[in-house]
């Protein structure tokens, strides 16, 4: 089991055809997110809800409503997005079972129990770390990797199909 969940991949993904005030198409739906990625919809919606309220995405309404940022991507972390999606859990739990050595019969020494448990300690270290480089990174630096790896025409295929699906939705064509 991974420690962050596929919900953060999906909003992630779906997060980067949000970035760049360049793009002029309308506000794409959850529905046309899901559908763009190969996502289950549903789930998606319940993703973006949660991104919603952590103040990372805005919704608008009507026909071309949709979802936009709602801060600039260079304002939105990677540990925004995680902890949007998952929560702020922790990586461990230490359930001290180092007072439950067999040799202790009538209870843990303190030597064996005082302080902070050593395994615990590194883990605390080893979260405090993930969540550091998490936060190192925004969701513009995430869209300019990309933007170097895809063709140049990527964007303008993105923004033609979204386009497409808002003027669906409008019941118009593509030349409305």
């Amino acid at each position: 089991m991974s420690f962050v969940s596929v919900g953060v991949e999906y909003g992630l993904h779906c997060l980067l055809y949000l970035t760049g005030s360049e793009r002029q198409t309308p506000a794409p739906s959850v529905r046309d997110l899901a559908q763009l990625q190969g996502v289950p919809s549903d789930y998606l919606a319940k993703l973006f809800t949660k991104l919603s309220k952590a103040g990372l995405v805005q919704a608008t309404e009507g026909v071309r409503g949709g979802f936009a940022l709602a801060r600039p991507a260079d304002e939105i972390t990677f540990l925004d997005v995680v902890e949007a999606i998952d929560g702020d859990k922790r990586l461990f739990e230490c359930r001290e079972i180092r007072e439950r050595c067999a040799v202790f019969n009538a209870g843990a020494p303190d030597w064996a129990t005082s302080g902070v448990c050593s395994i615990n300690a590194i883990m605390l270290m080893a979260e405090k770390r993930m969540k550091d480089e998490l936060a190192r990174h925004s969701l513009a630096e995430l869209a300019a990797q990309v933007a170097v790896k895809a063709p140049a025409e990527f964007p303008r295929q993105i923004a033609q199909w979204l386009e497409g699906r808002t003027s669906s939705r409008r019941g118009g064509s593509d030349t409305d």
